[in-house]
């Protein structure tokens, strides 16, 4: 419904009885937004501009508004939010514990462990969360099948031998599945590969792809 809410920061919280909240004024309206401890902090200061990615959660008993100020962070909790156990106050507690791009890595490492570090996540519901947000972010790629062929084109200065053709293959499944289009994927990972030195390993080049891509 609600893609995104550019206007001004009126007021934030970052704890209290209903969680982080911020209120963007767009309009003459105020958005009341739940969001992460993470995203208050780097808001900005209230009477300035911001921009909030938003998601709608529509309940029953009420419509929750949830937003956060990249992309990323809110397309990974939309995925979150689609695996069975884990509702919104799960989603908001483990992105304010890991970057979104930190917490796709432990995704892919399977670092059941690491992911059980938050709040209210035990390791039955972390491996929950793991076995199958990997399989909503990597596994569809076997019916659809991912062109590599563009690593052909890697700039001179890079070892294309090294690239693993499987690493790549994967990050950019990742990033299709999290919305981004082919030509998106594909100029991220380029320059991930560039930067990045285990060319073998999709965690790297996916933590390096989304940090460009959110212009980390």
């Amino acid at each position: 419904m609600l893609d995104y809410i550019k206007g001004i920061l009126i007021s934030k919280q970052p704890s209290g009885s209903k969680g982080a909240t911020i209120v963007v004024e767009n309009n003459n309206i105020g958005y009341l937004i739940n969001t992460t401890t993470r995203t208050v902090n780097l808001a900005g200061n209230e009477n300035s501009e911001v921009k909030v990615y938003t998601t709608l959660i529509h309940r029953e008993d009420a419509m929750i508004l949830c937003g956060f100020l990249n992309k990323e962070d809110r397309d990974i909790f939309n995925i979150l939010t689609s695996v069975s156990g884990v509702g919104m106050k799960v989603a908001l507690v483990l992105l304010d514990e890991f970057s979104g791009y930190d917490l796709i890595s432990v995704v892919i490492r399977g670092d059941f462990k690491e992911l059980s570090k938050a709040k209210g996540v035990g390791p039955k519901l972390a491996q929950k969360i793991i076995l199958e947000l990997k399989d909503k972010l990597i596994n569809w790629q076997k019916t659809a099948p991912i062109d590599i062929s563009y690593l052909s084109e890697m700039p001179d200065n890079t070892n294309a031998k090294e690239i693993s053709s499987e690493a790549v293959s994967e990050a950019q499944a990742v990033l299709i599945s999290l919305g981004y289009s082919n030509e998106e994927a594909q100029n991220a990972i380029k320059f991930a590969c560039q930067k990045v030195e285990k060319k073998d390993s999709a965690e790297e080049i996916l933590k390096e792809a989304l940090q460009s891509l959110a212009g980390v």
